[in-house]
């Protein structure tokens, strides 16, 4: 077993919690500060800013998922850990880029997104399915970067 396969492997599936979910932690916190100052003033409008305070923290799951996959393929997860070339484990590194990278600043975007709407709902709290639109749009480029990642990864032969 080639050691420098499994530590990119290793390196791979933690690129891929780390980056999505310090994005996620950063973006909900930003998310977050909003909030507080709307609940502050209208106790009322908690449900409505939760929930997109709570948008920017689906990268970390994304990116925690991607994370499991890698460790389950390459058998951590299953008991034995598998003989994983440098090849290989240089490609699983690469195959968890896209989550991590584009988690990471997605999440810091949808966070500043999910501001503006929080704003919208402080002022017209009936446009609130209105204001959810412009941070699930930053979020579709999360997922398109997790479906990357998940084929990539699924698709390396171990």
């Amino acid at each position: 077993m080639s050691d420098l396969g499994i530590v990119f492997a290793l390196l791979g599936a933690a690129t891929a919690v780390l980056l999505a979910g310090a994005g996620s932690a950063i973006g909900v916190g930003i998310a977050g500060q909003a909030a507080a100052g709307v609940v502050t003033e209208d106790p009322g409008k908690f449900a409505k800013v939760l929930i997109l305070q709570l948008l920017p923290g689906t990268q970390g799951i994304y990116g925690l998922l991607v994370g499991f996959i890698v460790l389950s393929n390459i058998g951590l997860l299953g008991g034995g850990v598998a003989d994983i070339s440098l090849q290989t484990g240089l490609l699983i590194f690469a195959a968890c880029l896209p989550i991590g990278l584009v988690g990471l600043i997605s999440a810091i975007f949808q966070g500043r997104t999910a501001v503006a709407s929080i704003g919208i709902v402080a002022k017209k709290p009936d446009q609130f399915a209105k204001s959810m639109l412009f941070p699930a749009m930053v979020e579709t480029y999360a997922i398109l970067a997790l479906l990357i990642s998940i084929l990539s990864v699924t698709s390396i032969k171990i």
